[in-house]
């Protein structure tokens, strides 16, 4: 009983974890990477689809993308979506390919992105510290029905505990190696 209570946190917290780094991937540093562009959605012959769907995403420089769809029709399309998404990109169409030129961030740009990436860590801290209130609340209430001892219940809370410092500090890791990707001219 204790066991799948605690599993079941650490599962969430593993997931708040990795929701936060699929987060820090859309986040334009500075430097191209096709995960730029996972929350573009291209109006696909009336659906909205992912961009990596309908083409191949290319890194040929440090700084710059190139986007080869596989169906050449959709070019405009892709193109529109990548004005309108909040990348801040202009999209260079040369009739097959579109490259995308990841500009230098200003020292504000980068300032204002440590704040963004700081509110997105702290956000997945209350999403740990929630899951691990919801757990101790779980167990205390497995305690008032006597399902489990009060020395169970002490042990299990210090180990949720113990659980939350674990994926607090994985946060503040990958807030850190984010920060510094920044921060990086």
């Amino acid at each position: 009983m204790i066991k799948e209570v605690i599993s079941d946190a650490e599962e969430k917290m593993k997931k708040a974890i990795e929701v936060l780094r699929q987060d820090y991937a859309t986040l334009r540093a500075g430097r191209a990477t096709p995960a730029l562009l996972e929350k573009v959605q291209v109006d696909y012959y009336g659906v909205p689809t992912p961009i990596n769907q309908l083409a191949n995403i290319s890194v040929p420089e440090p700084r710059s993308l190139v986007i080869q769809p596989w169906d050449k029709s959709v070019l405009a399309a892709v193109e529109k979506a990548i004005l309108k998404s909040d990348l801040g990109l202009t999209p260079n169409n040369d009739g097959t390919n579109i490259r995308l030129i990841i500009p230098q961030l200003t020292q504000e740009r980068r300032n204002e992105m440590v704040k963004v990436v700081k509110k997105k860590a702290e956000d997945a801290r209350v999403a740990v510290r929630n899951i691990r209130r919801d757990a101790n609340d779980h167990l205390k209430d497995l305690e008032k029905k006597h399902e489990i001892s009060e020395d169970d219940f002490k042990r299990s809370q210090e180990e949720v505990q113990k659980l939350t410092d674990r994926s607090i500090k994985e946060v503040d890791k990958v807030l850190e190696n984010k920060e510094q990707e920044v921060m990086e001219v």
